[in-house]
């Protein structure tokens, strides 16, 4: 065991002194959360953490800057105001392709949602059946199972690292053991190899008779529902919104916003300059959200909360291992012998 082998198994028994006390994870339910940014209405609205406001900046000025040339190029004489030019392809522009980038963009990021909180009931069940319906007629049998018990948090820790690209952590070696964590550091899908090691203890305690046919047989059936989920997250993640159309979309908008002077500059005068910013920051920032949020699983502000919602899963499984299941051990069915020559029930 390397020296650092202590902590790889932080997640140990509960009764273990040197267990380290883990901080208090917070708490999923969104309402409360909600409505503190409700009362924090005008702290929100100049908040730059989160907000598309320094990737649309450069944008916008651009457009002012060439808004701010028009406007000189009027005042000199030169006819460049246009107002035709307002008809050309504004509602093409913000109702079609905006609309349509956002709400693809929203449904890949609802549908990563989805998927991570169906990881996170399955995890649940899965574990809470394991616990209760596994008997462990040995001593040793009680630390294996909670050892197999804590590698479904592990499975999400490896999925919410492989859908970043990230290598295997110091969050995931404390619910595994030191030999699995260097075995999951040379595979390229960690979360299938924890998997695998899940389905290998359900079959082998079944062999053992300490688990129910029809107890592995759910088992099994919410281990595949977690790897659909992983493989649902991967589709999100290796399908991008198509270039060709982000291009087009990208040229559509700065045509129409360096447009947008010469539609203005005859009426408006002095504040094209004021009005072209703020038109051009309302229409780059909607196509800034729609990056944003194609892709839930990084660590943008926007992104997904999947450190949090690992931190609960792997909360939740240690409380679960502190109880005591009550359950008595499963016994096969006694099939009975009423043959003449012996005259007894045998089983």
């Amino acid at each position: 065991m390397p020296a650092g082998g202590d902590r790889h198994r932080k997640y140990c028994d509960r009764a273990h002194p040197c267990r380290p006390k883990e901080p208090p994870v917070p708490s999923l339910a969104p309402n409360r959360h909600v409505r503190h940014h409700e009362k924090q209405w005008f702290g929100m609205l100049f908040r730059l953490r989160g907000s598309v406001i320094p990737s649309v900046l450069p944008r916008t000025l651009l457009c002012c800057g060439f808004s701010v040339a028009v406007l000189l190029l009027y005042w000199r004489g030169w006819p460049v105001s246009s107002p035709a030019l307002s008809s050309v392809v504004p509602s093409l522009v913000l109702g079609l392709l905006l609309v349509f980038r956002t709400n693809t963009s929203y449904e890949r990021f609802w549908e990563g949602r989805k998927l991570w909180g169906n990881v996170i009931n399955l995890t649940r069940n899965l574990a809470r059946q394991m616990w209760v319906a596994i008997a462990t007629p040995q001593p040793q049998d009680k630390q294996a199972k909670a050892e197999a018990v804590r590698l479904l948090p592990a499975f999400a820790v490896a999925m919410k690292l492989h859908l970043r690209g990230e290598a295997p952590d110091s969050e995931l070696a404390g619910l595994l053991s030191c030999d699995r964590f260097t075995t999951l550091q040379g595979m390229n899908n960690p979360s299938l190899e924890i998997a695998f090691w899940v389905a290998d203890y359900l079959q082998t305690q079944q062999l053992r008779g300490t688990l129910n046919p029809y107890q592995l047989t759910y088992c099994l059936e919410t281990l595949d529902g977690l790897v659909d989920a992983l493989g649902g997250c991967e589709r999100i993640l290796k399908t991008p919104v198509p270039v060709a159309y982000s291009i087009h979309l990208k040229q559509l908008l700065l045509l129409y916003c360096l447009a947008l002077p010469f539609q203005l500059v005859g009426t408006v005068g002095w504040g094209t300059p004021f009005l072209v910013g703020l038109i051009s920051f309302a229409v780059f920032g909607i196509e800034e959200i729609g990056i944003e949020i194609e892709n839930p699983f990084g660590n943008d502000p926007n992104d997904l909360p999947l450190d949090t919602i690992c931190r609960t899963m792997q909360q939740n499984t240690e409380d679960l291992i502190s109880m005591v299941p009550g359950t008595p051990r499963w016994c096969p069915p006694v099939v009975a012998d009423s043959s003449p020559a012996s005259g007894q029930l045998t089983p």
